[in-house]
Formats: structure tokens, C-alpha cells, sequence
């Protein structure tokens, strides 16, 4: 049973980039076959997904944010790693960590997804 952690600056200014990293337990995130997402929600709004890591490498991202969004993996560490450049207050949100056994793009869906962080409130402010 994976365990997924949510890690990060709880406030960061405008213009900067946001780095959050999902600490994976439970499972390798090499050679465990699952693929790890990034899902925000907005105050007030739904789900939003952000893009998506394979166990091989492979990425995905939600083409709005695929200018602005990065996500690598530390496999020495279990960790994948989201990075979001010139933030601004619209990137305000609740950002989770899922991982799910299927290539899953662009939906949010709860259980769609085998397992979630506790997610992680990150505030875009100067």
C-alpha cells in the first residue's frame, strides 16, 4: 500500500516558482508501475489536473500549464517533484499528490485514482 506526502513552502511571491515535492512510501516509484499526478484545487473551485509522471520517466502535462509546469523524479529518494514557474495569486491552491495503476490525463475524478496525498496549501502572495 503506497503512501504519498506532500512537501513545500506554504506561501510564495509572485513571479517566483513554486517547487513541491511527493514523498513516495510503500512503493517504488521506478519499478512499482504506477504513474504520479499533480492535482490542484483553487479556493472555492474543483479538482484541477496539472500533469502526470510515469514509472519510466514519461510526462504529461494539462496543456494550459504545460508552459509554466515541470515534474521530474528522484528515484534515488522515491520522490517526484513539481515545479510551477511565475506563479501569481491565481495559483493559489490545495495541491495534491495521486498516483493511479492506469495513464490517466486530464481527470480528477476521485476514484480514479489509487491513492492521494493529504495535500498541501500553497498561497501565492507578496
Amino acid at each position: 500500500q503506497a503512501q504519498l506526502q506532500e512537501s513545500g513552502p506554504g506561501l510564495v511571491k509572485p513571479s517566483q516558482t513554486l517547487s513541491l515535492t511527493c514523498t513516495v512510501s510503500g512503493a517504488s516509484i521506478a519499478t512499482g508501475f504506477y504513474y504520479y499526478h499533480w492535482i490542484r484545487q483553487p479556493p472555492g473551485k474543483g479538482l484541477e489536473w496539472m500533469g502526470v509522471i510515469s514509472y519510466s520517466g514519461s510526462t504529461y502535462y494539462a496543456p494550459h500549464l504545460k508552459i509554466r509546469t515541470g515534474i521530474t523524479r528522484d528515484t534515488s529518494k522515491n520522490q517526484v517533484t513539481l515545479q510551477l514557474l511565475s506563479v501569481t495569486p491565481e495559483d493559489t491552491a490545495v495541491y495534491y499528490c495521486a498516483a493511479s495503476k492506469t495513464l490517466i490525463l486530464g481527470q480528477t475524478a476521485e476514484n480514479l485514482y489509487d491513492y492521494w496525498g493529504q495535500g498541501t496549501q500553497v498561497t501565492v502572495s507578496s
